[in-house]
């Protein structure tokens, strides 16, 4: 229920930061498109990244991203995490009405199932868990975000189309739990070709 009430928060998030824009300029006629492209750009990833950690024999839960150290010592820690998956989006929404979209809504925990735990002594001990999994699961929620885009602007969907990207641009940011930080330590020569290939659809995005 945890994960779910936090999925729900990211849809919102969402919906906030690509809706403030329209709501700014007076524009209300695409709320109904950008709360149902909201769903599709933060679930479809979500469903993706599960059914590849369920094919690794691991299980991924999903929680807004939160932030309680502010330094390098260990005493360096807030008592009260500060949710700046919320934070940062809504911050940057207001102060520039909208234009600058920063969705760094989710981070994820991976952990290998018991079955998984059980033949870690066995013969196959080779199916643990590694970093290279869990970057993997990141990339796979990355490269359907990129299959959105791209059946977006078929059909015009334009709205659902830059809403992937910007979610799959600031998805490969390798800061603190963001999934491109779980990328980068699965594998640098993993993240960077992603980012290279995020990149190149951000720039159409943004640009053209």
């Amino acid at each position: 229920m945890k994960e779910l009430a936090h999925i729900a928060i990211a849809v919102l998030m969402a919906f906030v930061v690509f809706g403030f824009a329209f709501v700014f300029n007076g524009d209300y006629s695409s709320m109904a498109e950008i709360f149902i492209f909201s769903i599709v750009v933060v679930m479809i990833p979500i469903i993706v990244k599960k059914a590849v950690a369920y094919s690794l024999d691991a299980r991924v839960e999903h929680s807004i991203w939160n932030v309680s150290r502010f330094g390098f010592r260990e005493r360096d820690k807030m008592k009260t995490p500060l949710p700046f998956g919320i934070i940062l989006p809504v911050v940057f929404a207001i102060f520039s009405s909208g234009i600058f979209k920063v969705m760094t809504f989710l981070t994820y925990d991976t952990q290998g199932l018991k079955h998984r735990a059980a033949r870690k002594f066995s013969f196959y001990s080779y199916t643990e868990m590694t970093d290279w999994h869990n970057g993997l699961i990141g990339a796979a929620g990355v490269f359907v975000l990129w299959i959105i885009a791209i059946i977006g602007y078929l059909p015009g969907w334009e709205i659902m189309a830059k809403m992937a990207v910007y979610y799959a641009f600031w998805n490969m940011v390798p800061i603190a739990k963001l999934d491109g930080t779980q990328i980068y330590f699965g594998s640098r020569v993993l993240w960077t070709v992603f980012a290279v290939i995020t990149l190149i659809f951000a720039f159409y995005a943004f640009v053209l």
